[in-house]
């Protein structure tokens, strides 16, 4: 699902600003993520929640935290040395692991370890960061707090999930709806006072606008139930399986070939993904 809206976005954003294509991922989502809630009432019914402050707490983090990491990555998509700070954004899991096992009682099995350093490693040199023959520093910070940032909005969702006092899946259900909502709301009023035209935009491509959101939507149903269930590392370990997709996409729907280096890190990839998927007792 990611792998798809990832491709639509890529083509909605040729026409429109960045702020439009992110509010694109979340506007028609809300209303799905309602109706996904909505059923899960529907065929197993139990109490209504009551959320406390600590909860609260967690889902604005998220919501705000994920704005500025897909700020930052647009930011290092302009930049002309970006290999090595892409690279680093995409590096989550292993930022999500170290700050996890820090401060959010993460514990990680030693093949875990290794699954999230081998996904480190393929992305990497998915990235191309082995061409690259200049370290930017600048830009290798702008990476990490990139990376850092998606891995905060990642712990932050698991930990609200934890906190809401509900089985799964109706925990990671209520999580998803509060954080694509805020973010909805967010981006729409910026829009509304920054880039008016924009919204005109997004009703003119409106049909690109439900196709992204509704990829969107489906993927995070994915993500925030899993991270409901399981560490986050484990998680965004397994979840650059999309990288497998997107290629994919790119040699059956856009005809180009892979390379020798997309080969390499397809296979670290799937290495990593078996060694996460393990049972650690």
């Amino acid at each position: 699902m990611q792998a798809w809206r990832n491709a639509l976005q890529s083509k909605l954003s040729n026409d429109m600003s960045v702020a439009g294509v992110t509010l694109a991922r979340f506007i028609v989502a809300s209303p799905i993520a309602a109706i996904y809630l909505y059923s899960l009432y529907q065929y197993q019914p139990t109490a209504m929640p009551s959320f406390n402050n600590t909860f609260w707490a967690f889902i604005v983090g998220a919501s705000v935290m994920q704005i500025i990491a897909t700020g930052l990555m647009v930011k290092l998509f302009k930049m002309n040395n970006y290999a090595v700070g892409a690279g680093l954004a995409k590096s989550e899991a292993l930022v999500a692991a170290i700050l996890g096992v820090l401060f959010f009682g993460s514990a990680l099995s030693l093949l875990g370890w290794l699954g999230v350093f081998l996904g480190a490693i393929a992305v990497l040199i998915l990235s191309g960061i082995t061409k690259v023959k200049q370290f930017n520093l600048t830009t290798a910070l702008l990476g990490l707090a990139c990376g850092t940032c998606f891995a905060l909005t990642s712990l932050w969702v698991r930990e609200a999930s934890l906190n809401s006092g509900l089985l799964f899946p109706h925990s990671a259900a209520w999580v998803l709806l509060f954080v694509i909502s805020l973010q909805s709301i967010m981006l729409f009023v910026y829009l509304a006072i920054k880039e008016p035209h924009t919204l005109k935009q997004m009703w003119r491509y409106k049909r690109m606008v439900s196709l992204v959101s509704f990829f969107s939507c489906i993927g995070s149903i994915g993500w925030f139930s899993a991270m409901s269930l399981q560490h986050v590392p484990y998680v965004k370990t397994l979840g650059q399986v999309e990288v497998f997709f997107t290629m994919l996409i790119s040699v059956l729907w856009l005809k180009q070939p892979l390379k020798r280096q997309d080969t390499a890190g397809l296979v670290l990839i799937a290495i990593a993904a078996i060694l996460v998927m393990l049972p650690t007792n």
